[in-house]
């Protein structure tokens, strides 16, 4: 017991490291434990923004939901680890690609007895469910342990566009917003407040993909969007084009109250992300770059 208090007093010495159940947080409050797009980046030249990959947390009206399940899921769970309460999650996912799974393996919650997670994602692009694409990459030789190892109720949830969860009085809004990937993008909504997330912008969207997105994002209170880039390209610093133009775009032309871009490119260091966020707050003062530990508390706005 010695043991385990000592280590739970190492995770909450750092305010990043502690779940948003630890925290004392409005009702509907937002956590980044996972900024980075496409593969893990950790070092020296990552440490003030983070490098793992895509996980969002969020508190909203005692609901305990997280999006995404990139590396950061794994921090995130270590933080939960010390409830004296069983833990009640929602976990949705945009897509199946690795950068959104590869933490699930290691979401040590998941390995509780008497722990509950309801877990929410849409077909893949070769039409696999995303149990089987979570269950498929614990799988020997790329995993010691399967799926069937996690003592926690896993009950899943298999989403089609434009589907409608509600959970008491808290409304999460679904629609397709890359038809290449197969991803979802989310919507928020208690009361009068709304966190859209939508993490998979993309220049090839098509017209309805983007009335889709737009139906999303309108007026949000807080709009998470990527930077666009074409991921099989190298990421060219010299080049004039701004990535992040099409966030931008469509927080203004939506009106929402305040952006975060995440899921930062791999080759964008520390110092390239300052002087981007330098750039995209003097075209839109409401903006910010995520970093592993921001907290917003959307009803405080």
């Amino acid at each position: 017991m010695k043991e385990m208090s000592t280590t739970r007093d190492y995770l909450l010495k750092d305010s990043s490291r502690v779940s948003l159940c630890e925290r004392q947080v409005g009702n509907f409050a937002v956590q980044f434990w996972g900024v980075r797009g496409l593969i893990p980046t950790p070092g020296s030249s990552t440490d003030r923004y983070g490098g793992n990959t895509a996980c969002v947390e969020m508190f909203v009206a005692g609901k305990h939901l997280i999006f995404d399940g990139g590396t950061g899921l794994r921090s995130l769970g270590k933080s939960l680890l010390f409830r004296d309460a069983p833990l009640s999650t929602h976990l949705f996912f945009t897509n199946s690609q690795s950068n959104r799974i590869q933490g699930f393996p290691f979401f040590a919650p998941a390995f509780v007895a008497n722990n509950n997670l309801h877990i929410y994602g849409s077909a893949a692009s070769n039409g696999a469910s995303i149990k089987q694409c979570l269950g498929d990459q614990m799988l020997q030789p790329h995993f010691p342990y399967p799926l069937q190892v996690m003592q926690s109720e896993l009950a899943f949830c298999y989403l089609t566009p434009n589907r409608v969860i509600t959970l008491d009085d808290v409304t999460i809004t679904t629609a397709l917003i890359n038809h290449t990937q197969k991803s979802i993008g989310y919507r928020i909504t208690w009361q009068n407040y709304s966190v859209a997330y939508i993490t998979d912008l993309s220049n090839s969207v098509d017209d309805v993909e983007l009335a889709n997105v737009i139906q999303l994002v309108q007026g949000a209170d807080l709009l998470i969007a990527n930077s666009t880039y074409t991921e099989l390209t190298p990421r060219n610093h010299q080049n004039d084009d701004l990535p992040w133009q099409a966030a931008v775009d469509l927080a203004s032309k939506s009106e929402v109250k305040r952006l975060v871009i995440s899921h930062h490119h791999p080759d964008d260091n520390d110092d390239f992300l300052d002087g981007m966020q330098t750039k995209v707050k003097s075209v839109f003062d409401s903006a910010v770059l995520a970093h592993e530990g921001l907290v917003l508390n959307i009803d405080k706005f």
